[in-house]
């Protein structure tokens, strides 16, 4: 999503398969297979670019025989393999530090960048052969579409576990990691919206809404985000819980004071105690405001989303209540 402002976002470390963090391979995004680069945008040409397919960095200059007879050698193979790699060149007169810091003394030299990181890497002007070769050998360890999809689901899955664990850090970054090689992931957005929210910070929450593309904004899960910050918001005018449980002590059927209660649980993350309010409405007075302690509830399980354990857990009461 270009422009989004990731609170979560930096380095997490190489290459991510679920089992590690750091950045989802991703498939090949669009746009050119070769450029030139400078020292400035090295960054997102090589490091950014290399998390979604294996880049090749050429470094020469135009003074060196050999560099002109690689040239089009590895433009031939770059645009053979058809997306598996891209190249970018970078001209060392003219830009140096990035091949002095690699320790690069002589040229042409051509380094693979996957992941974020050099993996491998080549010297000298050789045979076209030998160049299809170290493109193939790269496209091999590079992930499948569908395998980055399965990585992708798995990751989100974990980060929705960490967040349900309450560590909140780790699921942010974990989600933040999945826009890097998904930056429309609707999961992963609201995933770092609901971190938000779950830290208390639900201006940043907000923020995060404001930046979703429109194509996005039926999507489920970003849904689910809107509803949980207008339940919250809702909740915060009720006062205090204290108050509300006070006025129950006096009135147990007071079932507007305790649907108030259970907004408020909701906003303080208590999800079970807010559900067990409205449950205790069901039994007394299913007819209550028209149904409504069972419509709130229902709003929870949007809100929480479907694995959420207070939402399984309610749910079965809930059907206990209703065909019992």
């Amino acid at each position: 999503m270009s422009g989004f402002d990731n609170p979560y976002g930096g380095s997490f470390g190489g290459q991510m398969n679920v089992s590690a963090d750091g950045a989802v391979n991703g498939a090949t995004p669009p746009g050119g297979l070769i450029k030139d680069t400078t020292t400035a945008a090295f960054g997102k040409d090589v490091i950014e670019e290399s998390k979604a397919q294996p880049v090749l960095v050429d470094f020469w200059a135009p003074w060196c025989g050999p560099c002109k007879q690689l040239g089009p050698v590895l433009e031939k193979a770059v645009n053979a393999a058809g997306g598996k790699v891209k190249l970018v060149k970078m001209n060392i007169d003219e830009h140096p530090s990035i091949a002095g810091q690699l320790g690069i003394q002589s040229i042409p030299a051509v380094i693979a960048f996957s992941a974020g990181q050099p993996v491998d890497g080549f010297m000298g002007a050789v045979p076209e052969s030998q160049v299809n070769e170290f493109i193939a050998k790269l496209s091999q360890n590079s992930p499948s579409e569908q395998d980055r999809k399965a990585e992708i689901a798995e990751a989100l899955d974990q980060a929705e576990q960490m967040l349900a664990d309450g560590k909140l850090q780790e699921a942010g970054q974990l989600f933040a990691a999945v826009m890097q090689a998904d930056p429309e992931n609707p999961k992963a957005l609201a995933g770092i919206g609901r971190c938000m929210v779950a830290a208390g910070q639900l201006d940043r929450a907000r923020q995060v809404l404001e930046q979703v593309p429109e194509e996005l904004r039926e999507d489920d899960a970003i849904k689910a985000l809107v509803t949980k910050i207008e339940q919250i918001e809702e909740a915060r005018k009720f006062g205090d819980p204290a108050a509300l449980e006070h006025a129950l002590a006096q009135n147990p059927d007071d079932h507007e004071a305790r649907m108030k209660l259970a907004k408020v649980l909701n906003a303080e993350g208590k999800r079970e105690a807010a559900a067990e309010q409205l449950l205790i409405i069901m039994r007394r007075d299913r007819e209550f405001d028209d149904d409504g302690a069972r419509r709130q509830l229902i709003a929870f399980f949007e809100a929480w989303g479907p694995k959420d354990p207070a939402t399984i857990s309610a749910r079965r009461r809930l059907s206990t209540i209703l065909f019992s």
